[in-house]
């Protein structure tokens, strides 16, 4: 049960009770940059300051920082405040998730979270600044909420009034126009036990080009284009994906290629969506599961909860630095925990909850959404019983030189096994290149090939 839940704004809770796809005032957009932040944020500290005003985030790279490089921890100087373990949980629970306390109690021994002053670093590019204020009286959901019309660039609803315009946000933040980064996924077994899955992935966000229009868009019908292949180990290494992420799902639902090595085939993947098992995850997350919540909204019924105070993972420099290897991340039961930076932030609160005429493993999400950036940094997973299944976090930090904030580390942990899946380690590999210059035609079935042929 979320605890000391926040009340919303006074001015989003007279809209809490509109329909999908509602649009908001001229008065509530011109509080973005005002009382918000441009994307709909609250500016102002937290009562007692432990949360302080939004200032812009991260306006500039560190000294001595050249793109390539792995990005330099801006706040290297800040200290431990205190640390949660099981011994202090109960002075602490009020601001931790259901998810997140299960671990201190299977793990008491080991885990435990570093927590640290909070730095509201986000920070995105002015046009998407821009373009936020433009759609925000624009945007609408259309397919009872499974698609997204009017609305280009910009977070569509940053004064969102139900849980399916969050997990749009969630969906449709920037992260960068294209990118192509290197790293891969680790699953130790409940020994520690483990083999790194290398990935090459390339993609290119057309919702976010600078040139994008909510017309083309709409035409289109492309929200991002996306291609990964794996470089190692051998026995995997050549195996592609190539995904098409729509706009309306139910329009055209998402369009999945794979290319399998022994067979030297390109072959349609109806498959990769919804609950089907992620790639060389040993069952450990599902499709939707992969960048915290990914695909069509449509198997879930969606609630707006509120906001509260929450630790989430965050300015995570620390663990993404190439001053460490995978093997001083990688532990049994849970990464480690030392390098990890945790801090209150406000979140979002939405709960996902299965229809009664939909099939899925789980019966019930809870996501708690970084009221900066959009980003989902903490999920807690229910199966059909409605018990704890699974809790998963999105290690975030301002990738400065876009700047855009986003994951560099996600961690899925499977409470059953007691085993856990991290995606996206790349301490040891060449860092993302966000000036990649990518066309349509590195997306196609013939391109995923080429990409899989060893």
């Amino acid at each position: 049960m979320i605890k000391k839940l926040t009340l919303l704004s006074s001015a989003i809770a007279l809209v809490i009770s509109c329909g999908a796809g509602a649009k908001i005032s001229q008065e509530q957009v011109a509080r973005l940059g005002n009382d918000l932040t441009p994307l709909g944020a609250e500016k102002a500290a937290n009562a007692d300051g432990s949360i302080p005003a939004w200032n812009g985030g991260i306006l500039q790279a560190p000294a001595g920082y050249s793109p390539g490089d792995h990005h330099p921890d801006p706040f290297a100087e800040d200290k431990v405040l205190f640390t949660i373990d099981s011994t202090n949980l109960s002075q602490y629970q009020n601001l931790l998730s259901p998810g997140q306390i299960k671990l201190f109690e299977i793990y008491p021994e080991t885990y435990k979270m570093h927590v640290y002053q909070t730095r509201r670093s986000a920070s995105f590019p002015q046009y998407v600044y821009d373009a936020t204020k433009k759609i925000a009286t624009e945007a609408e959901l259309v397919q009872g909420g499974n698609g997204i019309v009017n609305a280009a660039i910009g977070i569509p609803f940053p004064i969102p009034e139900n849980g399916l315009e969050v997990i749009w946000n969630h969906l449709l933040r920037f992260r960068g126009v294209a990118a192509s980064r290197n790293g891969g996924q680790a699953a130790p077994t409940a020994s520690g036990a483990y083999t790194i899955i290398g990935f090459d992935e390339q993609i290119m966000f057309k919702y976010s080009d600078p040139a994008a229009t909510a017309e083309a868009l709409t035409a289109e019908n492309i929200l991002f284009r996306f291609k990964q292949s794996v470089t190692s180990p051998a026995r995997l290494a050549g195996t592609a994906l190539l995904v098409h992420e729509t706009m309306d799902q139910v329009k055209t639902p998402r369009q999945a290629w794979t290319y399998n090595t022994g067979q030297r085939r390109v072959r349609r993947a109806p498959n990769v969506a919804y609950d089907a098992p992620g790639t060389a995850s040993d069952g450990l997350r599902t499709t939707d599961d992969f960048d915290m919540f990914n695909g069509s909204p449509d198997r879930y019924n969606w609630k707006l909860v509120g906001k509260q105070e929450l630790y989430i993972p965050y300015n995570s420099y620390k663990l993404h630095s190439n001053d460490l290897k995978y093997a001083d991340i990688l532990m049994p039961g849970h990464i480690n925990p030392e390098p990890v930076r945790w801090e209150k932030h406000r979140v979002w609160v939405v709960e996902a909850e299965l229809k009664d005429n939909m099939r899925h493993v789980y019966g019930k999400r809870v996501f708690y959404i970084d009221e900066d950036s959009w980003q989902i940094h903490v999920a807690d997973l229910y199966d059909n019983r409605n018990e704890m299944y699974r809790v998963a976090f999105a290690h975030g930090l301002n990738y400065y030189e876009v700047p855009t904030q986003w994951s560099t580390l996600e961690v899925y942990h499977d409470l059953n096994s007691r085993r856990y899946i991290a995606i996206g380690l790349d301490n040891e590999d060449r860092m993302y290149n966000f000036s990649e210059q990518l066309t349509d035609a590195d997306f196609t079935p013939a391109a995923l090939r080429r990409a899989g042929t060893r």
